[in-house]
């Protein structure tokens, strides 16, 4: 199998091993039951460590041997690599490439096996002779494995992050070629020092004076500035140079990717992660967690069907959106893959913990569910359970003995079934989105600095998308720091909690609005600016000239039925005003929207028409500018999408996007998702209720229409009669 004939495949895998190795006849074994499923990819992941345990003695004959029996049985073999997991060598070579904590002292872990986190937090990359050593050993992985034809993919980062703070108890790396890497980066972004103070209001002396914070994190610029910098820029910096080291010894120039262990949603990182190699994918480990705690029906013990929808749209659906949108490409022709490059097979197993045995129920709800977002590639983690006692017995397709299980039966008859329309899924063809919800990650960085910021950002980012789910409106998320140059492809652009913006994002938003486009932002946006420093009339002097307002008043608001989901306790009387709801007026007459948070109100300027209020405060307002319109609510809608749920807020959202030209692409309970390439496309129909729905589907102007899984299809001329079971998807291909 070479490079061209996969990608006509879609890839459809399962992770053979890691360190310790089961036996080679097992591992063989495995990938011929593998095959007789359907599968056409195995995943290996080398580990620096196991491979290279005396400097220059690496010994890669073990999975040379494994490559070429995929090759026998026609199976791509998919390679990650695992370098934070070095060698003790490297360490006595060079002992000061260790990390350093923020307490100032080195940090002396080194990972024996893969178990915990992939050798992580590993040695400092920005150390020039770990960084050379580190190329060396992969420009000789990638000549010596690079032979075989059958490797179609490289991998160069399993679960892209340190993960420190979990891991030693401190944040990573404060050693002294980290923090002159930091000043460098800084001069390239301010251009001189003088810049530098004003935009921090600081008196810095010189670059060497600058010092991330060994406090506690605070919103202050040096502060957001550091973790910005360890987050998209040191990072980032890894991963572009084994990319490179890769390429350069390729000789067939097969994709490079990377994956995360999980997106990092509402914030922006994620895309200067995509365009450091050709793409980026995630891990998906549905079953390891039952939403948010703010959200309606979080109360142990869950209730079956709120953890299965959770499961479907919260930890697969949203999160491979958020990795697709941060890919290049996406929305557009020309796009890249969106690989779930770890997706769970069996029980999540943590030392003593097992969760549920996943049925084949949840397999196939799982594996369309990514592809509803997206996904051209599945590869589970993993083949055969696991045998190291912290993930004892876990994650599998198989169990520890045995030829088969119903999960790893419905993996290749999904896969099978895909692959037969390999034009559709195996290729980046996800129907273009009408509404994109902005991420920022400055915004992110001063959320993430505050108490109760950074979780309530997230949730109404999150909040937003279900909202827009569920009403079948697609929308995409848009990066701030990327994206911003085709904003005019969106008919109506969401910014979700905006407390943090620059005023030249703020001036990019105003121009989309005066070419034509829909502004919709929460309360108080632009509040501080990016550096953490707060805007006169607490409000972007760009955006309260766009919507033509000034603030009135901005204050918290207690949650219905007494809550306490989000609210911090009273410091003394008067914090809060009651639980409310504003009025509609204008475009949203007849609708009402739940105040979460907080309220703001606003004097309304020339041009500015109330749409929301609260008695006779104007608490929302839309103004129309050029050829768009630029609408200003006045609290935070998205926390609505999850907690304190109640169907009028989703009405108040359709009139709202309908006013700004966006319709449903569905009008019913079942939510629509589509890919589409010419002359076909595939109707994704997901049933989020616990009871079986029937409706009418217009399929005018197609010739044929199956089932993906050839289920009979009910025609009568134009109209489908679709039926969907209880929380279950059903896949139509229409073609001409």
């Amino acid at each position: 199998m070479n490079t061209t004939q996969f990608t006509t495949l879609f890839p459809l895998g399962s992770h053979l091993c890691r360190e310790p190795m089961p036996p080679m006849s097992e591992m063989k074994r495995d990938m011929e039951l593998l095959k007789k499923q359907g599968f056409n990819l195995i995943k290996l992941q080398e580990n620096w460590m196991i491979d290279e345990p005396q400097e220059g003695g690496c010994d890669f004959t073990r999975y040379e041997e494994l490559i070429a029996h995929a090759a026998t049985l026609d199976l791509g073999v998919y390679l990650g690599l695992t370098c934070e997991q070095a060698p003790h060598w490297l360490y006595e070579k060079h002992p000061d490439c260790r990390m350093i904590g923020r307490d100032g002292r080195p940090i002396p872990y080194e990972a024996p096996t893969t178990l915990p986190a992939d050798g992580k937090p590993g040695p400092c990359y920005d150390h020039p002779g770990a960084m050379a050593e580190q190329l060396r050993f992969i420009t000789r992985l990638v000549q010596t494995l690079g032979r075989f034809e059958n490797v179609v993919v490289w991998n160069t980062w399993q679960e892209i992050g340190y993960w420190a703070e979990a891991l030693v108890g401190q944040s990573v790396c404060f050693c002294p070629n980290t923090l002159a890497f930091f000043r460098r980066w800084l001069a390239e972004r301010y251009g001189d020092l003088d810049a530098l103070n004003r935009a921090w209001n600081t008196r810095y002396p010189s670059w060497e004076a600058i010092l991330p914070s060994r406090a506690s994190r605070q919103p202050q610029a040096v502060d957001l500035a550091w973790q910005t910098f360890m987050d998209d820029a040191q990072i980032a910096h890894v991963l572009r140079r084994r990319a490179e080291a890769i390429r350069a010894a390729d000789p067939l120039k097969r994709p490079v990717f990377a994956h995360k262990g999980g997106p990092t949603l509402a914030s922006g990182q994620d895309w200067a992660y995509a365009r450091c190699q050709d793409f980026l994918g995630s891990s998906c480990y549905p079953a390891w967690g039952c939403g948010h705690g703010w959200d309606d029906g979080h109360a142990r013990p869950f209730a079956r069907e709120h953890a299965l929808l959770t499961e479907l749209w919260d930890s697969v659906a949203y999160r491979y959106d958020h990795i697709r949108c941060a890919n290049p490409g996406q929305g557009r022709a020309g796009g890249v893959p969106v690989w779930a490059a770890e997706f769970q097979g069996g029980p999540i197993s943590t030392g003593f913990h097992k969760g549920r045995v996943p049925s084949s129920d949840d397999t196939r709800r799982w594996m369309l569910g990514a592809v509803s977002s997206g996904v051209t590639a599945i590869s589970f983690w993993v083949t055969r359970a696991e045998i190291m006692a912290a993930e004892q017995n876990g994650f599998s397709l198989l169990d520890s003995a045995g030829a088969t299980t119903p999960r790893l039966d419905e993996a290749g008859r999904i896969g099978r079934a895909l692959n037969a329309h390999a034009d559709l899924f195996a290729q980046p063809t996800m129907q273009p989105a009408q509404v994109g919800i902005l991420v920022n990650e400055a915004n992110f960085q001063v959320c993430s600095h505050l108490a109760q910021g950074g979780e309530n950002l997230a949730y109404s980012t999150r909040g937003w998308w279900r909202l827009l789910w569920e009403s079948n409106i697609p929308a995409d998320l848009l990066s701030a720091g990327h994206d911003l140059e085709r904003l005019g492809r969106y008919r109506a652009l969401i910014v979700p909690f905006p407390l943090s913006l620059s005023e030249a994002v703020a001036a990019k938003l105003a121009d989309y609005v005066q070419a034509g486009g829909c502004l919709v932002s929460e309360a108080a946006p632009g509040r501080i600016n990016e550096e953490g420093v707060c805007n006169r009339g607490e409000l972007s002097p760009a955006l309260s000239a766009l919507f033509g307002v000034r603030q009135h008043s901005f204050t918290m608001v207690r949650e219905p039925e007494g809550g306490s989901r989000w609210s911090p306790a009273e410091r003394t009387w008067g914090e809060y005003l009651e639980a409310q709801m504003l009025d509609g007026g204008g475009p949203l007459a007849g609708h009402a929207l739940r105040v979460n948070v907080y309220r703001e109100t606003y004097e309304a300027l020339a041009g500015a028409e109330p749409v929301l209020r609260a008695g006779e405060a104007v608490a929302g307002v839309r103004r129309r500018v050029g050829k768009g319109q630029a609408w200003l609510l006045g609290t935070y809608v998205g926390h609505s999408g999850t907690a304190y749920r109640d169907p009028a807020i989703h009405a108040a959202v359709k009139a709202l996007l309908g006013a700004c030209g966006v319709a449903p692409e569905h009008e019913g309970k079942l939510i629509l998702r589509k890919r589409v390439t010419s002359g076909k496309e595939a109707w994704l129909f997901f049933n989020p209720t616990g009871e079986r729905l029937a409706e009418k589907v217009s399929v005018a102007g197609w010739e044929k229409v199956v089932d993906l899984l050839g289920a009979p299809v009910e025609r009568a001329g134009a109209l489908v009669e679709l039926t969907v079971g209880a929380l279950d998807l059903r896949v139509l291909i229409l073609s001409r």
